[in-house]
């Protein structure tokens, strides 16, 4: 299971954990939708384009690692290591999305806490930077829907 946890209240960065274990800290970009990321010595970075639906991961070279495709929406994918990953909000209510196997769900990824920002995610089969670069995903979403509704 991985975990993120809010570091600080005024940048928006996160510490990932797996069972309990450091894995990254998740940094916001300030000029754009997206963040930087570090596993094993390795750096990541996600960008968005400009509506926010679409977002690729990189490695330190440029190359693409992972796509995310209509991102934000009931139903969304993931695109890494030569597999697709379907995921689908649970419920128009919540923030529970659901990683899907042949439309039957097998893993999930939910904010824990509206107050702390808290999130685990639950992504079986997954390369750990690709679930990092999900809950990062998520991360931003969810921080974009919070500016919008408080403005």
């Amino acid at each position: 299971m991985l975990t993120a946890e809010r570091i600080g209240i005024w940048r928006g960065r996160y510490q990932l954990s797996t069972d309990g274990r450091p894995v990254a800290v998740w940094d916001p970009t300030w000029w754009r939708t997206g963040g930087t990321f570090q596993v094993d010595g390795r750096d990541y970075e996600v960008r968005a384009n400009g509506w926010g639906t679409k977002y690729r991961m990189l490695d330190a070279m440029g190359s693409e690692v992972a796509l995310i495709e209509r991102a934000g929406r009931k139903r969304w994918s993931v695109q890494a290591d030569g597999r697709v990953y379907e995921f689908q909000r649970a419920s128009i209510w919540g923030n529970r999305q659901e990683l899907l196997a042949d439309g039957v769900p097998v893993g999930s990824l939910r904010r824990t806490s509206a107050w702390s920002g808290a999130i685990e995610a639950d992504l079986p089969g997954m390369p750990l930077p690709v679930q990092i670069c999900v809950v990062g995903v998520q991360i931003a979403i969810w921080q974009a829907q919070q500016a919008a509704a408080s403005s």
